[in-house]
């Protein structure tokens, strides 16, 4: 049986026990382990304690915990919730303003944390409710909720761009900051497009009641205090790695840290606070690890198939693609892995495979990285199994539908790809930033 065929049984057998409705992790590391001993007999079994070994020497994993901790604590506190009270306030008056408002919350929570599920969990339980009180049209809250938090993993401090660093040994700092436009690129086509709709079909998202936008100017710019604390941490992670004065796990320690003290300075640092926000960052912390460790075990045995030497024969030999024919067929087969797998899983299966290739083809490994945290956006949106899609289910009302958050994510998709498609044609738009703050 040729190495090929192994590759593709062992990818097609992954897919079939997650269609069956196995965990992530148990489905990639079955496969791998048994794919293992059917190769290499008994001394495949070392493969599994091998990727544990790699997994743990992996000194830079250390931010995984601590940038989720930092999430739950800013959530856990309340001062997320402060945030968006702020701009319900300032947003409230406008057509669609609180959605606007949601955005934007997205946009600090990214920030602050790295990770989608974080403003997910957020948006669903602040905005959300909020929203549809306010009789908000249920598919624009669930697409706006979902679109918002999938932001998490393009704008600093990314926890997939920090792991896309250590696969495709690139500069983290380098990464983040090629992130920062087209987060805020999509962010902003995000508001123009609510600003557009709820202009044209007004209820869609009507503004608040004249009774509720009776607050004092001087009462809203008191509210404005609330953004001067998230404001702080993420200087405290991002500004402070980016100037060379902390490296990348100091600043996830600093930002757990500045977390900690923005909730003892609000005086709501309880026990029970602390409780529920280790519990929820071990609980998120470990299904990453169990991912990764799973994923290394499929990468091992792949690329001890020759899958890389393979792939580039096939795409530049067999089939004779051109380069940007390769790279598109790439972003392809991460929107249709991000069907079934999370980005963390695609990224240390496929990207030692694709990013060598990306090399040699001449591409900036920089670019590829934002490139693949958007597709991986689009993929958590996509039908019939993205991710983002089930999580929204699992933490809506019971009246919304899986129908209706199926029909929401179809502008807010095209959006995505708009995006995609500009940051494709103009590399700078990414690699712009980066190249100013590093060229000395």
């Amino acid at each position: 049986m040729s190495h090929e065929l192994i590759a593709l049984l062992m990818f097609s057998s992954m897919m079939v026990m997650l269609l069956t409705g196995q965990r992530v992790f148990g489905a990639i590391g079955f496969v791998a382990v048994a794919s293992a001993l059917l190769l290499w007999g008994d001394g495949g079994s070392e493969l599994a304690f091998s990727a544990g070994i790699k997994l743990l020497n992996w000194y830079p994993l250390l931010t995984l915990p601590l940038f989720i901790f930092m999430g739950y604590m800013l959530s856990e506190s309340g001062i997320a919730s402060d945030l968006y009270h702020m701009l319900h306030v300032w947003t409230g008056s406008l057509r669609g303003g609180l959605a606007i408002g949601t955005i934007v919350l997205m946009v600090a929570i990214s920030a602050m944390n790295g990770l989608s599920v974080a403003g997910m969990a957020i948006g669903s339980s602040i905005a959300l409710p909020e929203m549809l009180k306010r009789n908000y049209d249920k598919r624009m809250v669930t697409g706006v909720i979902q679109a918002g938090s999938s932001l998490g993993i393009l704008v600093p401090p990314s926890i997939v761009l920090v792991l896309y660093g250590m696969i495709a040994r690139q500069p983290v700092s380098h990464l983040w900051l090629a992130g920062v436009i087209p987060g805020l690129l999509m962010a902003t086509l995000f508001v123009l497009y609510i600003t557009i709709r709820c202009h044209l079909q007004p209820e869609l998202g009507p503004s608040l009641k004249q009774e509720e936008r009776q607050i004092s100017l001087g009462e809203k710019i008191r509210l404005l205090h609330a953004g001067i604390l998230p404001l702080v941490i993420i200087f405290s992670v991002i500004g402070l790695f980016v100037m060379g004065i902390t490296s990348l796990v100091e600043s996830s320690a600093v930002g757990a840290f500045a977390a900690t003290l923005a909730a003892l300075f609000k005086r709501r640092l309880s026990r029970k606070v602390m409780q529920s926000t280790l519990k929820k960052s071990l609980n998120v912390s470990a299904m990453f690890m169990w991912i990764i460790l799973a994923a290394l075990c499929f990468g091992a045995v792949f690329d001890g198939l020759g899958a890389v030497k393979a792939i580039e024969y096939l795409f530049l030999e067999k089939w004779g693609l051109t380069p940007w024919e390769v790279l598109i067929l790439m972003q392809l087969t991460y929107i249709f892995m991000g069907m079934f797998l999370d980005d963390t899983a695609m990224l240390v299966i496929v990207a030692p495979l694709f990013i060598p290739l990306i090399i040699k083809l001449g591409f900036n490994p920089i670019w590829y990285g934002v490139l693949y945290t958007i597709t991986c956006q689009i993929a958590y949106m996509t039908p019939p199994f993205g991710y983002n899609l089930f999580l929204m289910k699992a933490m809506a009302p019971k009246e919304i539908s899986l129908r209706d958050i199926y029909h929401s994510i179809i502008p807010f998709v095209f959006i995505m790809v708009f995006s995609l498609s500009i940051i494709m044609a103009f590399p700078q738009i990414s690699l712009w930033l980066p190249e100013l703050v590093f060229s000395n």
